[in-house]
């Protein structure tokens, strides 16, 4: 009788939980401003990335590791994005304040993906998802003043970057983050204020798995 033969199949690996903190440098390009009680200008922005108070994040993702979703996670990020008007914009719009700088506050649901190379310690990946955006919009202008939180709307994310593995619970990344947020508040004398927003960020951070 001839043998039979057998195939090997690894077993599945189990999923895992990371948690991780982040900062880096954020920045924005110029966005129109719609204001519902006088002329809509465009905006120039400045992120000041380290000033207080400073760009920063936290994520935590699971990462299912089994079978063909070994290699699929989910996450859930919360980053502190900011924006400052510059002096031409304020010029222009006639305001003495206004910035978003108590964070526009991101908050995405994530579906990841991650490339392990064989033999090294080094794991790209990328990611996108959707979600909200909660601004602590200011402005100060004649017609009265705004400082308040407010839901803003919705968010769009996009992200790549490489992890290193510092040990089997320790790990350490760095990638570029974006996001499109479509901004709707109220401010004062009962007039709206409207734009779309986007952030570039470079993310340094720790991630710890368990």
């Amino acid at each position: 009788m001839a043998p039979v033969e057998t195939t090997y199949v690894a077993p599945a690996s189990p999923g895992y939980f990371e948690l991780s903190a982040y900062g880096g440098y954020q920045t924005s390009p110029h966005s129109d401003i719609d204001v519902s009680d006088q002329t809509s200008f465009s905006a120039g922005w400045e992120g000041k990335s380290f000033s207080t108070p400073p760009y920063w994040g936290v994520r935590g993702t699971y990462w299912f590791g089994e079978g063909q979703l070994s290699d699929l996670g989910v996450s859930l990020d919360f980053s502190h994005a900011k924006v400052y008007a510059d002096d031409e914009t304020l010029a222009k719009s006639g305001w003495s304040h206004f910035e978003m700088t108590d964070g526009i506050n991101l908050l995405t649901l994530n579906a990841l993906y991650r490339f392990p190379i064989e033999g090294t310690r080094f794991t790209p990946y990328i990611g996108a998802g959707a979600g909200i955006n909660v601004p602590h919009i200011e402005v100060t202008r004649a017609s009265g003043q705004t400082s308040e939180y407010q839901f803003g709307g919705a968010t769009l994310q996009a992200q790549a970057g490489v992890k290193y593995d510092i040990s089997d619970r320790w790990a350490a990344f760095v990638e570029y983050k974006g996001n499109y947020s479509w901004v709707d508040v109220d401010i004062d004398s009962g007039a709206s204020l409207t734009t779309e927003v986007i952030t570039n960020a470079v993310n340094l951070g720790v991630s710890f798995k368990f």
